[in-house]
């Protein structure tokens, strides 16, 4: 498997362009924000038999963070506790649209089709497919992407623990 930087270069590949960077810089937290209230829905603790507060906890967006975090930790602490902070502000906004008067699901599909439909026309732009369509696992790595990119762009050079060196 190809370690982070390795991805990074990757997936920056098909992200040059500047206004299909930007266009990820705000779809990318939107899709997995979405994606997160989206999988929230899916109840498992129930199905394997848990009793509350457990239940409500162990879902879709749960189990799914779980194994991500597999993958992140493969790939370093780094990868791993930024994903977490994507992960546990996701949830928090999750837990905030359900207590608000919004319907959790139509507004995670909205913001998610939305997010999506930007991004495929920032790839429109850019003129290159999006990675994933050569492996599904870049889907995992846009968050991070983003991260390193955006930290660039705002003079804050994210270290790769994997290299020692910035990007």
């Amino acid at each position: 498997m190809r370690d982070l930087p390795q991805f990074l270069e990757a997936y920056g590949e098909s992200h040059q362009n500047p206004v299909n960077q930007w266009v990820h810089f705000i779809c990318v937290p939107a899709i997995f924000f979405a994606s997160v209230g989206l999988l929230w829905l899916i109840p498992l603790g129930g199905w394997l038999g848990l009793g509350e507060p457990a239940a409500y906890w162990v879902n879709g967006a749960t189990v799914t963070g779980a194994l991500a975090a597999l993958f992140y930790l493969r790939l370093g602490i780094w990868p791993l506790a930024m994903m977490a902070a994507w992960f546990f502000l996701s949830v928090w906004g999750v837990r905030a649209l359900e207590a608000s008067a919004l319907s959790l699901g139509w507004t995670s599909l909205i913001i998610w089709v939305a997010a999506w439909a930007v991004q495929f026309w920032g790839h429109k732009i850019e003129g290159k497919k999006p990675s994933f369509a050569e492996d599904l696992v870049f889907l995992l790595v846009g968050p991070l992407f983003v991260c390193v990119e955006l930290g660039a762009k705002m003079g804050l050079p994210i270290k790769l623990p994997t290299t020692g060196g910035q990007h």
